[in-house]
Formats: structure tokens, C-alpha cells, sequence
């Protein structure tokens, strides 16, 4: 070491060979340099590397410090471009209005680190199939990846448009967002069910189980599909008019006891939406398909939004809906979420599924959180879906001025939740104080009851 020189500058220590002198020139330009970027207001983060020869070791900036709110080395985030704003600037081309939708994604909170699936889709964007009658549009697995315990659709009936008689390969729970409208459906014991159903109602038809769905007046409606199938498609489902026209007519004559000619004006495509008439009144409908057996032993409808409130603060309150309380639901459970401006639907994970959500009304941001460390932040509007893995940590947030509404969907019977903070509350305080390096007194103040919704 006597051939070499040491030489701090501010908290970097360089190590520099001195067998040949034009080294000591570039020093002192070096250090004249790293001398000029401390004294302006340049970004820290823009590092100085000027090379003094090819015999030095290594010159390099001091790192950034991690901070509180912001703890990864080198840092997350804006933070980086402090004196230097135009790190950040997007001149390329770009959507400005799609990019405001998404602040979390276009400038991630600090915390925010590593990357996961994308978790954000829409209704929005999602092609309609319009017919008379009404329209409908979806999102499988085939559109969103992530989503593979559960598929989407959300259709529009007009009053009288008919859903018609069909059945699928998969569950279908529904949630109603919008008017009135009439269902029908019949289990394996032949017992028929009919029921009116209205906003903020649902319905759960098992797989395999025909049914059929219509507008009431004034206006129709408009509904969210949940599959308890991520590829399950509102566009591949078995109809009744495909199957009767794609039937010998000797075959339908001997079937349904009446001369095949019977059948000769049916039509020779399936309607999946179609234009009927406004139906009558319910009681002469349930009347009519009245069987010895009497109506199924689970209803086959349930009215979430008008029925109890499970966990209320001044955040908001969380109604849910599953086998123990819908009990015809087997193969979904779900809740519907209302936080207050400000609030926070609680940091939490599910054990048991994948969370589906559609968000109803109002303006949210979602961090998930899941090994590696891997947090990421996005946002959601009406009409969007989320979608997060089961035991994967997240939050919810209402970042707007109006109450935020979503779904929470999940492929289980039973709704399952585990809160952080009744965890940290049901763990030995010692315990607790040693991982965070807090006090008895801090942890004392954790909410110990799962409030689900927590205020500003």
C-alpha cells in the first residue's frame, strides 16, 4: 500500500495509484468536479463517475439513504429526480387523459417496489355485443390473466329483453346495479323458481342449472356476472334454441309428443338477447310453473345491498353475502364495501381465495403486496375490475370525494379474512415491540376488533 494514496471526499473514500503522476492531474479535475456537484442543486441521484486512469480501483457517489416512507437502497419513486424534475417527464408519445387515471402506476408511491401480474382491467374498454334487447361485454382469463378463479360479464337488458333460456359449464352469481328485472330457474328435482329482483340484489344459479333473466319495466336493467371460472365466457353457453334447432325434427316430434311440423317456424339461429314483452305480474308467473314439490329449499336470490350491515364504522361498513346467509350460494361468497372519502378498507388478506372486485361507484387506489419484496400500486374506477390473489397483503383506499363502492368476490362458500392489525393486537406485545421497535403504549392504540373500514 505505500505506492498508494488515500483521499476522502465528503463520505467516499477513493484509493488511487500514484506510479503514474498524470493520475494526480485528473484527481484534481475530479475533485474539482465532485466539488461543483455538491455545491449546485443537481439531483443526487445523478451520479458522478469520471475516470481517472485505468489503474483506478473505483470511484463511485455515495448512495441514497433509505428514509421512513420510503425504504428500499437505492430508493423508490419521484424522490430520485429531487433537483433534477425532468428525470421524470414523459415527452413521447402518450394518452394524457388515460395517464391521469393512473397516478399510481404513472408516478407509484414511494413505498411501491418490484413488479406483480397486472391486477387492473375493465368494463370500460371491453367490447359490447349489442343485439335488440340489450348488450353485454366481458372479461375472462382469455382478456386478464391474473383472473383465474373468476370471469366477468356485465349486461344491459331493455324492459322486456330477454336473456334467453340457457345454462353453463360453470356457477353464475350475480349482482344487480341497475332497475328490475324477472329470473327463472329450475334445479335437478324439477322445482321452479321466479323471483323480481332489484338493485343491489343477487342471484346464484349452480352449474348446469337453466335459467333465464328479463327486464322489468320502467327501464330494464343492468347487472355484474361472476363465474366461478376464469375462462368461462357469457358468449359459449348452452342455449335452448341451438340445441332445439340443431335436432332432428323426428327427434323433437317423439321428445315433446306433437307432429314435427310443430316446430317448422321456429327460428334457425339462437337469440341470446332478444326484445319481448314487458312480463306480468310475478304472482301469475310463479303460479303458472307451481310444482307438487314446491319451490326450491334455498332461494335462489338474496338482497345484499338492503340487507345487514356485517362491520360499520365512520369509514364505511361491509355487507356480505355467502352460504350462511345465501345459502343457495355453494361455490361464491362475496362482500360489498362502502368506504366514506378518506377511508381505508383495512390492510388484510384473504386465506381461502382469489378476491375479484368490481368497483361500483367512486375512486380508489390498491397497493398488493406479496414476497420478494413486490408492492404494487394501482387505481380504479367505476366500471373497473381488481383482482388480487389469495394471501396476497393489500389495502383499499378512497381517493375521491364521494362514497367508494366495490364488490369483493371470491370462489369459496364461506367469506374469510384475516386483518393485519387484529393479528399485531392478538401477538404478545413484547413480540410485536421487537419487530417494530415500537412501544406496549403505540400497539395499544391498533384497533383490536376488525373494523374492515377504517376513517380518515
Amino acid at each position: 500500500m505505500k505506492h498508494m494514496h488515500w483521499f476522502t471526499l465528503q463520505s467516499c473514500i477513493l484509493l488511487v495509484p500514484t506510479n503514474k503522476g498524470h493520475l494526480h492531474t485528473n484527481l484534481q479535475v475530479f475533485c474539482l468536479r465532485w466539488k461543483e456537484y455538491h455545491m449546485s442543486k443537481s439531483s443526487r441521484r445523478n451520479i458522478l463517475a469520471f475516470g481517472v486512469g485505468a489503474g483506478v480501483a473505483g470511484l463511485a457517489a455515495p448512495a441514497l439513504a433509505a428514509t421512513f416512507g420510503n425504504p428500499d437502497e437505492p430508493p423508490q419513486g419521484i424522490m430520485n429526480t429531487k433537483g433534477n424534475p425532468r428525470s421524470a417527464f414523459d415527452p413521447g408519445p402518450q394518452n394524457p387523459a388515460l395517464s391521469r387515471q393512473f397516478p399510481g402506476t404513472f408516478t407509484p408511491p414511494a413505498t411501491d417496489v418490484g413488479s406483480l401480474p397486472e391486477f387492473w382491467a375493465s368494463f370500460n374498454n371491453a367490447p359490447r355485443r349489442v343485439q335488440a334487447g340489450g348488450w353485454a361485454r366481458q372479461v375472462t382469463q382469455a382478456d386478464f390473466q391474473v383472473s383465474t378463479e373468476i370471469s366477468g360479464v356485465n349486461m344491459r337488458l331493455d324492459a322486456g329483453g330477454i336473456r334467453e333460456l340457457h345454462w353453463h359449464q360453470a356457477a353464475e352469481w350475480a349482482f344487480m346495479t341497475y332497475g328490475n328485472a324477472r329470473v327463472t330457474c329450475l334445479d335437478p328435482s324439477g322445482r321452479a323458481y321466479v323471483a323480481d329482483v332489484k338493485e343491489g340484489d343477487l342471484w346464484y344459479f349452480p352449474a348446469g342449472y337453466p335459467h333465464s333473466l328479463q327486464g322489468l319495466g320502467p327501464d330494464g336493467c343492468e347487472f355484474i356476472i361472476a363465474f366461478d371460472n376464469g375462462m368461462a365466457s357469457e358468449y359459449n353457453t348452452l342455449l335452448v334454441t341451438d340445441w332445439l334447432t340443431h335436432t332432428p325434427p323426428d327427434v323433437l316430434a317423439a321428445n315433446f309428443g306433437v307432429p314435427a311440423e310443430t316446430f317448422s317456424k321456429m327460428f334457425t339461429h339462437d337469440l341470446w338477447i332478444f326484445q319481448g314483452e314487458v312480463p306480468g305480474p310475478l304472482a301469475a308467473d310463479q303460479a303458472a310453473v307451481k310444482n307438487p314439490k314446491g319451490p326450491p329449499p334455498n332461494p335462489f336470490t338474496y338482497s345484499l345491498g338492503s340487507g345487514p350491515i356485517t362491520r360499520q364504522t365512520k369509514g364505511g361498513f361491509v355487507q356480505i353475502a355467502d352460504s350462511h346467509n345465501f345459502k343457495a350460494s355453494t361455490t361464491v361468497a362475496a362482500a360489498l364495501v362502502t368506504v366514506h372519502p378518506g377511508g381505508v378498507r383495512e390492510m388484510h388478506w384473504h386465506p381461502n381465495a382469489d378476491e375479484w372486485q368490481y368497483y361500483v361507484k367512486g375512486s380508489a387506489q390498491m397497493t398488493v403486496f406479496n414476497t420478494g419484496p413486490n408492492a404494487v400500486t394501482n387505481n380504479f374506477q367505476a366500471g373497473d375490475i381488481g383482482y388480487v390473489k389469495r394471501n396476497f397483503g393489500h389495502y383499499v383506499k378512497n381517493v375521491g370525494n364521494t362514497d367508494l363502492v366495490f364488490l369483493a368476490i371470491f370462489k369459496t362458500d364461506t367469506y374469510q379474512n384475516l386483518a393485519l392489525s387484529d393479528w399485531l393486537t392478538h401477538t404478545p406485545p413484547a413480540l410485536v415491540e421487537a419487530h417494530f421497535n415500537l412501544s406496549a403504549q403505540d400497539i395499544a392504540k391498533f384497533p383490536n376488533n376488525i373494523p374492515d373500514v377504517m376513517p380518515r
